[in-house]
């Protein structure tokens, strides 16, 4: 019997995105409990790029890609649902979506929204999960609050501003650059005092949450933002690791701070999210992310542009021929 094959995109050392390479593997075979899912899209993530290049420790070799959009083929799942999400461990200690085929176990799957085509889908999971994580679940937003995005430009900016708003909360964001948003308010804070301008929007009274996806230079002015008992979630640290603040006016204030990593959510945590998102995007609070779409084959020029920090549009992968 001869054994099937797919492409793969595939790095066998860390490095930049040149180390990738195409390579023909064998078509993995779900275990009891698991599902085939045939990748019809993939984004690439900048965490992908830092998988790729070391930062996490990937067991080598290994086939990276967090995100997809596909269709169960085989195994634990209903044969033919579209199913959309994010895995856990892709990339790092298990193959991940840059390639024909992926295997999940069965508790991982989301159906994904009809209206989204495979490409808008596959763009939705490491951001809308980020935000979602750090919004709803870690900072517990409520309606009616007012919420600081720093970084508000960004993949998971964008996202937490759209899922602020179905929330009913205020949105004030905050970046380097200009740019459309859908936040009520955006500071350049190239120019700008951040904590000022958001005390000063606030009646002085500050944000009662700020979503912070920069960190570094920008960790202890969105702190300084901060109203009486606001809260604080770090998803990131962009430049340094390290931060200062004044502790005396952090418990004064009686602020809290939070961390949040979606690379700890276990799969079945990852669906369950991805199935929260979906009637935000159903009924239109949510929308799907401007894509620029690549062939497998052109993965290397297209790491690459993520690599460079290319805001322009989500970048994803088709690993599936038309």
């Amino acid at each position: 019997m001869t054994m099937r094959t797919m492409t793969a995109l595939r790095f066998e050392t860390y490095g930049p995105p040149s180390s990738l390479m195409l390579r023909d593997l064998p078509v993995p075979e779900p275990r009891p409990g698991e599902a085939l899912v045939e990748v019809h899209a993939s984004a690439i993530n900048p965490s992908d790029v830092k998988t790729v290049a070391g930062l996490f420790g990937a067991t080598l070799p290994r086939v990276p890609g967090r995100d997809f959009a596909g269709i169960v083929v085989a195994g634990d799942g209903r044969p033919g649902m579209e199913v959309w999400g994010s895995g856990a461990g892709f990339g790092v200690s298990r193959d991940g979506a840059h390639a024909r085929y992926v295997v999940v176990p069965s508790n991982w799957l989301s159906e994904k929204p009809a209206h989204l085509s495979m490409e808008q889908a596959a763009a939705v999971g490491v951001p809308y999960l980020a935000a979602w994580s750090a919004l709803v679940q870690a900072g517990n937003l409520q309606a009616g609050e007012t919420v600081l995005i720093t970084g508000a430009l960004g993949a998971v900016g964008r996202a937490a501003t759209q899922i602020a708003h179905w929330k009913a909360a205020k949105v004030i964001g905050a970046d380097i650059s200009e740019g459309a948003s859908d936040a009520d308010v955006l500071i350049d804070t190239r120019d700008k005092d951040l904590a000022a301008m958001v005390k000063a929007l606030t009646d002085g009274r500050g944000a009662d949450l700020v979503l912070d996806t920069v960190g570094g230079p920008m960790f202890e002015p969105s702190l300084k933002s901060l109203s009486l008992d606001g809260r604080q979630v770090a998803i990131t640290s962009v430049g340094t690791r390290r931060v200062s603040f004044d502790l005396a006016d952090f418990y004064h204030n009686r602020q809290r701070l939070i961390g949040v990593d979606t690379a700890k959510l276990t799969g079945a945590e990852i669906a369950a999210v991805m199935t929260a998102l979906r009637p935000g995007f159903e009924q239109g609070h949510l929308r799907p992310a401007t894509i620029r779409t690549w062939s497998l084959p052109q993965a290397v020029a297209a790491y690459e542009a993520v690599a460079s920090g290319d805001r322009s549009a989500k970048h994803v992968l088709l690993p599936a021929p038309a």
